[in-house]
């Protein structure tokens, strides 16, 4: 089983649509690794940039409610999977995205909006690890770590355990 974690950015805004994970104008790219330069590109946030090596490096997102909003494309969850992001953080998700990210063997987690506020509070040099088998959520920056507890629902754990649909569909069917 892959490991979960690692370099994190922030988003610290609600409502961050599938439009702004990657733009509808190139929806027409033909593989998942076409996507890969347009992560976030059109992310109006103050201080963001989607060229930054922060976001090059990230491996996780935390962000704010209703993240993945908007149309129930997965182009959204593949642009994070060829960029290397395998775990969403969030207050909460759109249903679909939600979904998404499950089906393709990566995890979103719901937290409270405290503990979001207290992982983002941690700052520069964010690193988040994820425990899948104790349901357990560690922040760590050079001077303080946090844990959180999260969980999922069995169906969706076996679906991040295998790999996400396609796998978990050839060991079951």
């Amino acid at each position: 089983m892959k490991t979960f974690g690692g370099p994190a950015i922030c988003l610290d805004r609600s409502d961050i649509n599938t439009d702004e994970i990657i733009p509808a104008r190139y929806l027409t790219e033909n593989s998942k690794e076409a996507l890969k330069p347009y992560i976030l590109e059109d992310l109006n946030l103050a201080g963001f940039d989607s060229a930054s090596e922060e976001l090059k490096e990230a491996r996780v997102i935390v962000t704010r409610a209703n993240f993945g909003c908007g149309s129930s494309r997965e182009h959204a969850v593949w642009v994070f999977e060829v960029n290397g992001i395998n775990v969403v953080v969030a207050e909460s998700f759109a249903r679909i995205f939600r979904q998404n990210m499950f089906n393709c063997g990566m995890l979103a987690i719901e937290l409270q909006k405290e503990d979001i506020d207290r992982i983002m509070a941690l700052g520069a040099g964010l690193r988040v690890e994820v425990d899948l088998e104790h349901n357990v959520l560690t922040a760590v920056n050079r001077d303080h770590e946090l844990a959180f507890t999260f969980t999922l629902n069995p169906f969706d754990r076996e679906l991040v355990k295998a790999g996400g649909w396609l796998p978990y569909a050839d060991k079951k069917y």
